[in-house]
């Protein structure tokens, strides 16, 4: 059986080709709904299904675009690349997804083979890009939008979260609670100290402290993002002569890794422990006792960053502080802290 062209469709639909790949691009020009209409009929007659690879020589770009993430294991992570998949879909494009494992060489090697491989464009979430990644982005010129975090090294267009002011609202309700104060459990030492979600939580959490007039000398403790390694930290900290009344975690999943250890070493939660998060990834609502938590609309987040990556027009000029887009925080209250459910 014979290849079905453009041509054939143009011809059985009683148009041009060019209208043809109008109707199947969605653009660039529009197309009458009647005549949209005879070309979608005509397409499905003949079965005709379009040659992307053959679109995407000509117009040297695809309909795909790349994510690069530390880890999708996380649950947060997780979560946020299913958010920009299903942007994504709307748009009619697929995503690529690379995972980093929070090593600079696997950025720069995702950020070749994708710009390599013409997508439409970047949404980045890095940890700390470093120069090479940096220039990579550069000579290719490509479209790039940075999701999550803001590292120091390029200066594209970045949509994140109130990291700060949510750190904040968490702590101020520890506080709220009584408790004499409220230790953190912070990033690592290499956590970035500009531009990175948890040195905002960090920083949060030392302003909300000053506020109340208390000190962090000695309250912040140092432990990877993920549960497992947080667990082992918690372990430590919880059975050490000087244990917090109250936990604020920079993360869920660190939180999730302090319950268990409180668990463990028969420690009551809230009962003797207070423990909140920031992230509100599904399982916090699971966690026994459910945790308090920080949330952000990831949703929205994801379809903005698919939107700008496509849209020239949405491009935003002007200093870095212009080029960000902030979407608020919340608090989200469960029994952790000490509320009821």
């Amino acid at each position: 059986m014979a290849k079905v062209t453009r041509d054939d469709v143009a011809r059985l639909a009683g148009t041009s080709t060019a209208v043809v790949s109008y109707v199947i691009n969605n653009g660039p020009r529009p197309v009458a709904p009647a005549t949209r209409e005879r070309v979608l009929a005509a397409i499905k007659e003949l079965g005709y299904r379009p040659d992307r690879v053959a679109q995407a020589m000509a117009s040297r770009r695809t309909d795909l675009i790349g994510l690069i993430i530390p880890d999708a294991r996380q649950p947060f992570f997780g979560e946020m690349a299913h958010a920009v998949e299903q942007a994504a879909s709307e748009r009619g494009k697929m995503v690529l997804v690379g995972n980093t494992d929070y090593i600079g060489e696997r950025e720069v090697h995702y950020l070749r083979a994708f710009l390599g491989m013409r997508v439409s464009g970047l949404i980045l979430v890095s940890h700390a890009l470093n120069d090479l990644a940096a220039a990579e982005i550069d000579a290719w010129d490509a479209r790039v939008v940075l999701l999550h975090e803001r590292p120091e090294a390029i200066d594209d267009v970045a949509v994140v979260t109130d990291d700060l002011g949510g750190a904040q609202l968490a702590v101020r309700h520890l506080l709220e609670h009584g408790y004499e104060y409220v230790a953190c459990m912070g990033g690592t030492a290499d956590t970035p100290a500009v531009g990175d979600p948890v040195s905002d939580h960090v920083e949060g959490w030392k302003r909300a402290m000053a506020e109340a007039g208390l000190s962090t000398e000695g309250r912040l403790f140092e432990a990877p993002y993920n549960r497992y390694d947080a667990y082992r930290v918690a372990l430590e900290v919880l059975a050490g002569p000087n244990r917090p009344p109250a936990v604020f975690c920079s993360t869920d999943d660190q939180a999730i890794g302090l319950l268990r250890a409180a668990r463990e070493l028969r420690i009551d939660v809230p009962g003797q422990l207070a423990v909140a998060g920031f992230d509100d990834i599904k399982e916090a609502a699971l966690a026994d006792p459910p945790l308090t938590t920080v949330a952000s609309d990831r949703s929205a987040m994801a379809r903005a960053a698919v939107d700008l990556v496509l849209d020239d027009g949405l491009r935003i000029a002007g200093s870095r502080r212009e080029r960000l887009k902030t979407f608020p925080s919340r608090l989200v209250v469960r029994a952790s802290c000490g509320c009821l459910d």
